[in-house]
This record gives C-alpha cells, structure tokens and sequence, in this order.
C-alpha cells in the first residue's frame, strides 16, 4: 500500500471509531501529544476554537467514551469523507478532507410484524453535521499517527450548560 493509501486509512479508521463510539480504537490513532481541536465556523466565514483542545490519544478515547452521545437503540451515525488532498513529505503528511455526519434510526420492527406494505429499509437517514477534517500526521515505527486534527465544523456548535 503506498503512502497516501495509508493516510487516508488513517482517516476511514477514525470515522469509523466514531460511528462505533469506540474511544480506545479512535485514540490509537494519535500520538501522546496530539492536539485535536474543533472549530466553528463564523458569519464572517472564519473559523474560531471549540472549547479547549484535546491533547493526546488518551484524552480522545476518554472524550469519545465519556463526552460522546451513546446511540439510542435502532440508531447509529455514518461518516463519509470525500475528496481527500493527501500530501507526503518522508515521514509527515498532510490530510484535508470533506465530512457529512448522517443520523440513522431504524424503527422497531412492530411486534405483529411489519405492514404488508412496508418496503426496503424502515427508518430515516438524516445530516446533521458537516465540515472539514485537517490532519496533519508522522510515521512512527512504519505507522501514521494523527498529531494535529482540526475538526472544522461548517455550523455553530452548542452544548448543554454552555
């Protein structure tokens, strides 16, 4: 697999941590002192800091395990990521992708079963986020890490008591 294949594992692996709310997986990814910061983005267009940054992977697993909405049951959340620039340099690389979050819920499947009428898949598919993921990573010991991830939101952000 060349270098830039392997980067963007890096990405799929990430999103992939998210969906599943798996924060040992996620902080695997990032070195001790990664710093991981969210971004909003302004009226002007700028972007301005989230709350604080996240430094290294144990925080990330600790902020996916304890900060993160569980999934209600039947739910989930998909990632897709596009048009990934990809630049290597030796050992440092350079990742800029575009995100869209999506919310799933599956509906319970009625305990009389469904209605002769229902057809295909039986729930909604929502967005609800998206942005730009801007990674800087480092091969340490022939693996990429994650040590600078900016997590630009194209939205206002708020949360509960804030």
């Amino acid at each position: 697999m060349n270098d830039e294949r392997e980067v963007q594992e890096v990405l799929a692996r990430y999103v992939r941590a998210t969906d599943r709310r798996d924060g040992r997986a996620q902080g695997a990814l990032f070195t001790d002192d990664a710093v991981v910061q969210i971004q909003t983005r302004t009226a002007s267009g700028a972007y301005e800091p989230f709350g604080e940054p996240l430094i290294g992977g144990t925080a990330v697993q600790y902020a996916v395990e304890h900060f993160m909405e569980p999934h209600p049951e039947g739910g989930s959340s998909h990632h897709i990521t596009s048009d990934h620039v990809i630049e290597v340099d030796g050992d440092r690389a350079h990742l800029n992708a575009q995100f869209i979050v999506f919310r799933v819920r599956g509906r319970s499947r009625p305990q009389t079963g469904w209605r002769d009428d229902a057809v295909g898949a039986q729930g909604t598919v929502e967005p609800i986020e998206s942005g730009y993921y801007d990674t800087d990573l480092r091969r340490i010991d022939g693996e990429w890490k994650i040590v600078r991830h900016d997590v630009l939101m194209d939205m206002p952000m708020a949360v509960p008591g804030a």
